[in-house]
C-alpha cells in the first residue's frame, strides 16, 4: 500500500512523543513492504526531501505571513503540506490511505480526502480538553473543536489506551466501533548495546550516589513540579541521591528557581534537550525512572525506561495504569501526591531486591506487548478493514487518480486526437460545400440582377429588385410625394 503519513513534527524536529512515534510505525510499516511518505514540517538543515531508511520523508516550509497566533501558523502549515501532497500525488500517483496525526493536520487531511476520495484514518494521541483538565479558552476552544473535526472526518480513529478511548468517545461522541485501540512500542533491540557504563554515567552523579532521571518536557501536565516538592524529601530520606532532570519547557526558569530556594542545587543536574542517545544511555546508567505525568494517554518513556531495564515510578493514571503492575513490573504512585512519589522513590532505593524482580518482569511485558512490529501489523489490520468496506464505493482507495506521464500515454487520449482529426475533415468538407453552394447563389444573383455595369447604370431597378414586396408600395409612394413638390417649387 501507499501510505500517506501527515504529521506536524518529525525528527530532529522532537516537540514532544508524536515525533517518535511517527518515526518509529513508518518505519516498521516500511520493514512490511509498505511504501511510506511522510508530510512534515521543515526542521533546521534537515533535508527537504530524503529517503530516511525506506521512510520518504517531504518536509515543507509554512506560509511566510507574520503572525503570533498559534492556531494561524497551524494552518500555514496545513497550507503549504496540501500544496506537497498534490504535487505528490501527480507524481506517484494513486495514494490507498491518508492517516493524519492529531489536529494540527486536520485541514490537509480533510482536503485531500474529499479533493481525491482517499479514505483517512487519524492517530488522536491526546485532546486539548484532557491536557487542561477542561476547556477554558477561546484558544482551547478552537483546538477541540479541530479535534472533533478531524474525529468526525476519520473512517477511523486510532488511540493507544483503552483510557483515551473512552476519553474520545465521551468528549467527541464518536461511535464505539469506530475507535481502534493500538498501543505505542518499542525496538527492544536497540537497548541492547555496549558503552563505557562507568565513564558515562560518572558524567552525571559520583560512584556512590543513585540516579533518579525524569525525562519530558517541562509542562503542568508532565508532573515535573511533583519531583521537585518530593526532592527534599528523597533527600532525607537517602543523601546519596542525584536527579537528572532531561528535557525543557515553558516552566524549567521556575523548576531552577525552586530547586535554589530550598538548597539543593548540588543535588540536581538540568541537561536541556537531550537526544535519543544520550537518553538510552541514562535509562540504562539510572536507578530510577520517575514519571509524574497527571495526564498521560499513554507513556512511551515508561516502556523505553522498561526495555532499558531500569525501575520505574509512574502516576496511577491514563496509560500508565495500563501498562505497570504495581511491584511487579514497576511502581505507582497517587496521581497528584508528592508524598506518594517520595515513598516509592525512596523504597525502590532501598530495596535493590525488588528492583531487579521489576526489571526482569517488565522487560518480558514490554517485549510481548509493546513492540513495534506488532503496533505495525495491528495497523496494517485496520487499513486493511478500512479498504474492505471502501471497496466498491467511490471510496474506493484513492479513485482513478493517474500520473501525468499516464495520462498522457492512455489509449484514450489518442481516440480523443483521432475524433477531432475526423472532425476537422467534417469541417473542411462543410466548408468546401458552403463556398460552392455561395458560388452558386452568386451567379444566380448576378443572372437576375444583371453586371456591374448596369447596376451602377440603374441603381433604382437593383434596389426594387432586392427590396421585398411589402416595401414596394411605401418606396414608391414617398418618391411620387417627393416629385411632385418638386415640380410645384419649380413652377
Amino acid at each position: 500500500m501507499k501510505i500517506l503519513m501527515l504529521s506536524w513534527e518529525y525528527p530532529p524536529k522532537n516537540v514532544g512523543g508524536l515525533s517518535t512515534h511517527v518515526y518509529n510505525l513508518s518505519k516498521a510499516l516500511s520493514n512490511l513492504g509498505h511504501e511510506i511518505h511522510v508530510i512534515t514540517c521543515e526542521e533546521g538543515t534537515a533535508p527537504i526531501e530524503e529517503n530516511d531508511n525506506g521512510v520518504y520523508v517531504h518536509r515543507v516550509s509554512p506560509y511566510k505571513v507574520d503572525t503570533d497566533d498559534f492556531t494561524k501558523w497551524v494552518m500555514h502549515l496545513n497550507f503549504a503540506m496540501i500544496e506537497e501532497c498534490i504535487r505528490l500525488i501527480r507524481k506517484i500517483g494513486k495514494i490507498d490511505i491518508i492517516h493524519a496525526h492529531d489536529w494540527l493536520t486536520a485541514y490537509c487531511a480533510k482536503v485531500l480526502k474529499w479533493s481525491y476520495k482517499i479514505p483517512t484514518v487519524c492517530t488522536m494521541h491526546a485532546t486539548e480538553k484532557g491536557r487542561n483538565n477542561g476547556i477554558r479558552t477561546e484558544m482551547q476552544r478552537y483546538i477541540s473543536s479541530a479535534e472533533w473535526l478531524l474525529n468526525y472526518e476519520a473512517w477511523k480513529v486510532v488511540v493507544c489506551s483503552t483510557y483515551m478511548k473512552e476519553e474520545i468517545i465521551n468528549t467527541f461522541s464518536i461511535p464505539e466501533d469506530k475507535v481502534w485501540i493500538i498501543p505505542n512500542g518499542v525496538n527492544t533491540e536497540e537497548f541492547d548495546f555496549e558503552f563505557d557504563w562507568l565513564n558515562y554515567r560518572r558524567q552525571f552523579a559520583a560512584d556512590d550516589e543513585k540516579i533518579v532521571f525524569f525525562i519530558g518536557r517541562h509542562v503542568f501536565e508532565k508532573g515535573i513540579q511533583l519531583l521537585i516538592d518530593a526532592s527534599y524529601g528523597i533527600v532525607q530520606g537517602y543523601s546519596k541521591v542525584k536527579f537528572i532532570i532531561a528535557g525543557k519547557g515553558p516552566m524549567t526558569e521556575e523548576l531552577k528557581s525552586r530547586v535554589r530556594n530550598m538548597g539543593l542545587e548540588g543535588r540536581f543536574v538540568f541537561t536541556g534537550y537531550m537526544n535519543n542517545e544520550s537518553r538510552d544511555k541514562l535509562y540504562k546508567v539510572s536507578n530510577v525512572v520517575v514519571l509524574p505525568s497527571l495526564y498521560e494517554p499513554f507513556g512511551i518513556a515508561a516502556i523505553e525506561a522498561m526495555a532499558a531495564g531500569c525501575p520505574v515510578i509512574v502516576s496511577d493514571t491514563g496509560g500508565f495504569s495500563e501498562i505497570v503492575e504495581h511491584r511487579f513490573n514497576g511502581m505507582k504512585m497517587i496521581n497528584g501526591n508528592a508524598n506518594s512519589l517520595k515513598d516509592n522513590v525512596l523504597q525502590l532505593l532501598n530495596d535493590e531486591e525488588l528492583c531487579k524482580y521489576m526489571r526482569e518482569n517488565a522487560y518480558k511485558t514490554v517485549s510481548e506487548n509493546y513492540t513495534w512490529s506488532r503496533v505495525a501489523d495491528l495497523t496494517v489490520k485496520m487499513y486493511d478493514f478500512v479498504k474492505e468496506e471502501a471497496d466498491g464505493t467511490e471510496w474506493s482507495l484513492g479513485g482513478e487518480i493517474t500520473t501525468n506521464k499516464e495520462v498522457r500515454s492512455k489509449q484514450p487520449r489518442r481516440r480523443t486526437k483521432t475524433s477531432t482529426s475526423k472532425s476537422n475533415k467534417k469541417q473542411e468538407v462543410k466548408a468546401d460545400e458552403k463556398v460552392e453552394g455561395t458560388i452558386e447563389i452568386t451567379k444566380e444573383i448576378e443572372a437576375a440582377v444583371g453586371s456591374d455595369e448596369e447596376k451602377v447604370a440603374k441603381p433604382k431597378r437593383t434596389y426594387k429588385k432586392r427590396s421585398s414586396s411589402a416595401a414596394k408600395p411605401k418606396t414608391t409612394t414617398t418618391r411620387k410625394t417627393t416629385t411632385s413638390k418638386d415640380k410645384t417649387k419649380d413652377k
